[in-house]
């Protein structure tokens, strides 16, 4: 198993229509396509749909060392909203210890233009995953 087989378990994510394109030592980047189905009732893409992508690349990041890691606490902050294309979430493991993790995540639009910024501290648990650590 790979990391990118263990998270397709975020159902939530793939429903989204959220995909993982990197992923490596601290660091993933995941792909979000807006579609009518994530737009808010002002046409734009609705900020948990921004999360959701952003959460991908985060729980992509902090699990690549193969121990479970899950969000303790998360915020994200808006500036630009879009309406179409795609949109890119990169995320950065800024700090690894044994049980935390922060990780920081930018959200771009195709013109590389700053949609959001994500920041998550992830709770490293005993629990191996089932792959090799990257």
């Amino acid at each position: 198993m790979t990391i990118e087989d263990f998270l397709q378990g975020d159902k939530f994510a793939l429903l989204a229509g959220v995909e993982l394109l990197e992923v490596g030592n601290g660091y993933a980047k995941t792909r979000m396509e807006i579609k009518p189905v994530h737009h808010n009732g002002g046409g734009v893409c609705q900020g948990g749909a921004i999360f959701t992508l952003a959460d991908l690349a985060f729980a992509a990041a902090t699990n690549s060392h193969a121990k479970l890691t899950f969000s303790i606490t998360s915020s994200i902050n808006f500036f630009k909203s879009e309406s179409s294309g795609f949109l890119y979430a990169e995320a950065h493991e800024v700090y690894n210890h044994k049980r935390l993790s922060n990780c920081e995540v930018r959200v771009t639009n195709e013109a590389g233009e700053l949609i959001a910024t994500f920041t998550g501290t992830g709770y490293r648990k005993d629990t191996d995953l089932p792959f090799a650590s990257l």
